[in-house]
């Protein structure tokens, strides 16, 4: 068979290579049983259908898609470094990192953080598009995990809260 969609054919690859590897890294865990969920269940199920969802992507490239197969472009650098930073940036600002001294400036810091810089990686980015959306989301997140969940986030960082 010919490929006729190159581009579903690597996304459906890329979607089976990360399914699996999350599915063999829970495994390193109790799965349990649907009714007795253990830390591995939904990683697992998780795993499995993105596996199964990239075999399907990767089937149907075989059957539709272009006569010359659809070339795979260049990659979007930019974007992409910018979407995983905007990740690692929420990460520090949440738990900060003690070993190098930076401290943890709360979960409202690392929202406004995370969506600021996420939205730098789109071409139609406007500053005060992102600040509201960025505002709308923290204040969402406050509500329904601090005071809706009782989880325990440091929301502020220590020189504002003391």
């Amino acid at each position: 068979m010919q490929i006729k969609s190159r581009k579903d054919f690597a996304s459906g690859l890329m979607f089976m290579m990360v399914g699996t590897a999350f599915a063999i890294g829970a495994t390193n865990y109790t799965v349990g049983t649907a009714a007795r969920m253990g830390p591995a269940y939904f990683p697992l199920m998780l795993g499995i259908m993105l596996a199964l969802l990239g075999a399907g992507v990767a089937a149907t490239s075989l059957v539709s898609g272009r006569p010359d197969g659809a070339p795979i472009g260049r990659i979007a650098w930019k974007p992409l470094l910018l979407i995983v930073g905007a990740n690692l940036a929420f990460g520090v600002l949440l738990g900060g990192v003690q070993s190098i001294g930076v401290p943890a400036m709360g979960l409202i810091a690392a929202i406004l953080a995370v969506v600021v810089i996420s939205s730098v990686a789109s071409d139609q980015f406007r500053l005060r598009s992102a600040l509201v959306l960025a505002v709308v989301l923290a204040i969402g997140s406050y509500l329904t995990f601090v005071l809706g969940l009782n989880l325990q986030f440091q929301v502020w960082p220590h020189f504002i809260t003391g």
